[in-house]
């Protein structure tokens, strides 16, 4: 419930934990088999991405980052357990979480075009010829965003041939709308927040015969693409010998801007893991916008601002007021729940990313950082203990979302605490 002391602690811009009281075993709200059938859409790509995608030539085009040891970022924040990091800012061509959701939306609509121009569906590496990128040159793919989506959308049409429109908010890092610009794709800026770029963006489309419209707020196509990281974490653990059982339990923290990358993500890793894995969402504080929904319920949509925050945020990634319904009503009652976190706090994880492992991020992909503190305070142990969840004997995944493509320049004005035009 969205209860006045949650509330409170909300317009205080106060960090919390927030345990999500719905969370039962239940029969999933999303199609298991559109996930399935993402993964076998990947899978068949792979020769079409190899050809047309430079960091992915040469290989199978497998879209995927590595699962790599955080130990010294444990050790660090006196944690407890095995840490992980999924190291997502590392995914080819994006730099973030926002690939496999973006590129498998992009794949089904290239498909979906030349299908309906005659090819046989047979070889996707085929798409790659002059014929098929001819054709896709009077297509256009359309998406708001506050800068990671739009250039997980963006690059890869631009590198099958289709045309781009990335609709960004005021929230958007202006290096990203460059990096987009520079690779060919059509920025267009606008005053509003987040959820006025995606309203821009989708009449665009509607007014297109010729333009798909990616919704990040209702896309099953984007939803079924990242759940695909569910098994692909599982092989991963599997190769480093890494048990996920009741007696040693998954953690995984997920920065959280709308919702639907982190909740595509859980709903794989539940299908997979059941009752062994625990998902926890990480957001700022000023953008709390799935913590608000679930507290709230989902009777009707309700955003950041009806409780008293701005949205603004270091995290621009995250900076949504509003969260997507689709990922609401899924992790209504398999999410375990959410934590919020500082801009200063971000800014000493992305420090300690760097310094610790070598690793640079985006201060987006930092916000899962917090999570194993949480279950440490006395909330989280209790929980932990009402869940048979030792945290010791749990390996602990913080699940980095951004920060590959950063320019130099940038990441040292967000490490020297100021923010470069």
């Amino acid at each position: 419930m969205l209860t006045p002391q949650l509330l409170d602690t909300l317009k205080r811009r106060e960090t919390t934990l927030w345990i999500n009281p719905l969370r039962s075993p239940s029969r999933p709200v999303f199609d298991p088999a559109l996930v399935e059938q993402a993964a076998r859409r990947f899978q068949r790509a792979g020769g079409l991405l190899a050809r047309t995608v430079r960091s992915l030539a040469g290989g199978d085009g497998l879209v995927e980052s590595p699962l790599i040891d955080a130990e010294p970022l444990r050790q660090a924040l006196a944690g407890e357990g095995r840490w992980l990091i999924k190291a997502d800012h590392r995914m080819p061509l994006a730099g973030s979480v926002k690939a496999r959701g973006g590129f498998h939306e992009v794949l089904a609509y290239a498909e979906r075009v030349a299908l309906e121009a005659g090819w046989d569906g047979e070889d996707f590496a085929s798409l790659a010829e002059p014929r098929w990128r001819s054709l896709f040159d009077e297509h256009r793919l359309i998406v708001g965003s506050t800068g990671n989506l739009g250039i997980s959308i963006g690059l890869l049409s631009r590198a099958l041939g289709f045309n781009a429109q990335v609709h960004m908010s005021r929230d958007a890092s202006e290096w990203k709308k460059k990096l987009l610009r520079d690779e060919g794709a059509e920025v267009v800026e606008h005053d509003g927040d987040y959820a006025v770029a995606v309203q821009a963006g989708r009449r665009e489309a509607e007014a297109d015969e010729h333009a798909h419209f990616v919704d990040d707020e209702r896309s099953e196509l984007l939803f079924a693409g990242y759940a695909v990281a569910g098994e692909r974490l599982a092989s991963q653990l599997s190769a480093q010998g890494i048990e996920v059982s009741s007696k040693h339990p998954l953690l995984v923290y997920l920065p959280c801007g709308v919702g639907g990358a982190p909740g595509g993500i859980t709903f794989g890793l539940k299908q997979v893991f059941g009752e062994s894995v625990h998902c926890w969402f990480a957001e700022p504080v000023e953008s709390p916008s799935v913590l608000v929904q679930l507290a709230a319920g989902l009777d009707s949509p309700v955003s950041v601002y009806d409780v008293g925050l701005d949205n603004q945020t270091l995290a621009d990634g995250l900076a949504v007021a509003q969260a997507s319904m689709l990922a609401s009503r899924c992790m209504l009652d398999s999410l375990a729940g959410v934590f919020t976190v500082s801009d200063e706090a971000l800014r000493g994880y992305l420090r300690l990313a760097q310094e610790r492992l070598g690793e640079r991020l985006e201060p987006s992909a930092t916000a899962g950082f917090a999570g194993p503190h949480w279950l440490g305070e006395a909330a989280g142990r209790a929980w932990c203990e009402a869940n048979g969840v030792d945290l010791h004997a749990a390996t602990h995944v913080l699940w980095s979302t951004g920060g590959g493509l950063v320019p130099d320049e940038v990441f040292a004005g967000w490490v020297k605490a100021e923010e470069p035009e």
